[in-house]
């Protein structure tokens, strides 16, 4: 009977079964083969003795990165660099979101959404560009700002203490406006009868806000951490790459960075492997660890 009922539901959504097809496909391929490769990781790898040849070393790659004098460093400027991003760029997409959902003018809020979403659709290299263009210390418009001011230049891309603020800061610029179409469609699904009988009970715009919107928000809100937590020790190498110089490197080298160094220009594949294999576990405890304190407090979970 169950068979029947499983071959009954494939029949009628055959073509909903096959548009899976091709996204089930990409993951199968770049996502869960690539896994068979984290054995690199307890091996002397050596792409000529390839993965079943290569020498057995166990933890060794571990030890060798914990006892590593970078370790501390990296670890540390990966969470306080993610931490600084979860702070201050996990609510812009929200605020975004409440603001354009708040807006009356439709032609208005049409165009503050594209503009919002435009720095999306710009490459990273370019982004880079653009800072390293706007914050020069001779030509920069910021600069020429703060001569006119009657201050000096700084040299924003060339000091330690900016380098933070300007990641974080060109990311929410980059992604905050991208990412608020995910409250957007929660907002926009929303019943106007309960913010039509506010009005007649005589709440105010501040009150629907704080009754009605923000609550309805919090279940969708709660997931996006979730997920986000299960990235904090993820951050991507290109960007950092590109804005890190030597002078900025000991607040700027990250767990990728380093990863990109000694797995790749070094060629320690397993060593890098190792130390990949390290962030993801942590990645995924603190995305359990998380997705357990979310449901035994809001009953909002993943699983």
């Amino acid at each position: 009977m169950r068979m029947h009922n499983v071959k009954k539901a494939f029949t009628r959504d055959k073509y909903l079964w096959l548009m899976l097809i091709l996204p089930l496909l990409y993951f199968i391929i770049f996502h869960y083969v690539p896994m068979g490769g984290l054995i690199m990781a307890f091996q002397d790898y050596s792409p000529l003795r390839g993965i079943m040849g290569s020498r057995w070393v166990g933890f060794q790659y571990f030890i060798q990165f914990f006892t590593n004098p970078t370790f501390t460093r990296t670890v540390f400027n990966t969470f306080y660099l993610s931490l600084l991003t979860l702070i201050f760029g996990f609510p812009a997409p929200i605020l975004i979101a409440i603001l354009i959902h708040e807006c009356d003018l439709k032609k208005y809020k049409k165009i503050a959404q594209t503009i919002s979403y435009m720095p999306h659709f710009i490459s990273t290299v370019v982004i880079v560009g653009m800072l390293y263009n706007f914050f020069n210390p001779m030509t920069g418009v910021v600069n020429t700002f703060i001569k006119m001011a009657g201050g000096q230049a700084v040299n924003f891309m060339g000091e330690q203490r900016w380098f933070r603020p300007l990641y974080v800061g060109s990311n929410i610029w980059q992604f905050a406006g991208w990412t608020s179409i995910i409250y957007l469609s929660t907002l926009s699904s929303l019943d106007p009868e309960l913010y039509e009988a506010a009005v007649i009970d005589g709440a105010s715009r501040w009150k629907m806000l704080v009754r009605i919107t923000l609550p309805q928000l919090l279940p969708v809100v709660s997931i996006m951490f979730i997920l986000r937590m299960g990235t904090l020790m993820s951050i991507g190498f290109e960007k950092i790459i590109l804005m890190y110089s030597p002078a900025t490197y000991e607040v700027a080298d990250v767990i990728s960075t380093y990863v990109y160094r000694r797995g790749l220009l070094e060629a320690r594949f397993g060593f890098g492997t190792a130390i990949g294999l390290f962030n993801s576990v942590v990645n995924t405890a603190l995305l359990v660890l998380f997705n357990a304190i979310s449901r035994k407090m809001s009953e909002t979970s993943l699983w």
